[in-house]
């Protein structure tokens, strides 16, 4: 007898959808029932995702902050959130642009906060359960040297992570984050693949590898599933051990 997939017909909105880690998190939820609604900036890439599974595509730049109010707009009535949009501009602590924090910030912060007030406050008004996961770094607790706006984005992830939780836990609300390692997207792999960059980092992480995409994925979709029932607040570090040394 077959069992009914996780997330049959809810529908769940993921930001940062068409590459990476955020497209691997689609692909997932897709093939565990839900009816995902995938917001990138990139067109082509939520294309080919739609080609793939179906599901609803929102061109969005979420650093514009009117952009939250518009993709809550157009996805409509959803049951899960997954912030996972977020960028990376490498620059050395004496070197970083205003403009290159200022965007890491509006990215990797605001549209995390804008878009979980406005679903939030949706919930709270139909009296909605739902799930809300924050994508973080293990670069929130531990230094990346050329990473201080990134690092300092994804610090802010954590605690945003743990005051939402605090506040709307009593309307039934969980909201929590995941802190991934380096992980092997095509992007990580590119930027990693030079054993004189990665073997260092490497040596940092117990199980001596990089996380794969899935396996950040399945977290997700643990997080957001009525199995993590009693969770919530947490920073749940996917990192094969790396914030244990």
């Amino acid at each position: 007898m077959s069992s009914t997939p996780t997330f049959a017909g809810q529908r769940i909105l993921v930001t940062g959808a068409g590459k990476g880690i955020g497209r691997e998190i689609a692909l997932h939820l897709h093939a565990q029932g839900a009816r995902v609604i995938a917001v990138s900036r990139t067109e082509a890439d939520l294309a080919s995702l739609q080609a793939e599974t179906g599901c609803s595509v929102i061109v969005a730049d979420l650093a514009d902050p009117l952009a939250a109010a518009e993709v809550v707009r157009q996805a409509g009535d959803v049951d899960l959130l997954v912030n996972n949009a977020g960028i990376s501009i490498p620059e050395p602590f004496l070197e970083t642009k205003p403009e290159s924090f200022d965007q890491t910030m509006a990215i990797n912060v605001r549209a995390v906060l804008l878009l979980s007030q406005l679903v939030g406050r949706a919930w709270i008004a139909r009296g909605h359960h739902g799930a809300i996961v924050n994508l973080s770094s293990q670069a929130s607790q531990a230094a990346l040297r050329d990473h201080a706006a990134y690092c300092a984005s994804k610090g802010a992830v954590d605690m945003l992570t743990k005051v939402m939780a605090l506040e709307l836990g009593p309307h039934g609300i969980r909201v929590n984050a995941v802190n991934p390692t380096v992980t092997l997207t095509p992007m990580g792999t590119m930027v990693w693949g030079d054993p004189k960059k990665s073997g260092p980092m490497l040596a940092k992480i117990p199980l001596g590898r990089f996380a794969e995409p899935r396996e950040v994925a399945t977290v997700v979709a643990f997080l957001l599933s009525g199995d993590a029932a009693m969770i919530s607040g947490t920073t749940l570090p996917v990192d094969g051990g790396f914030l244990a040394t």
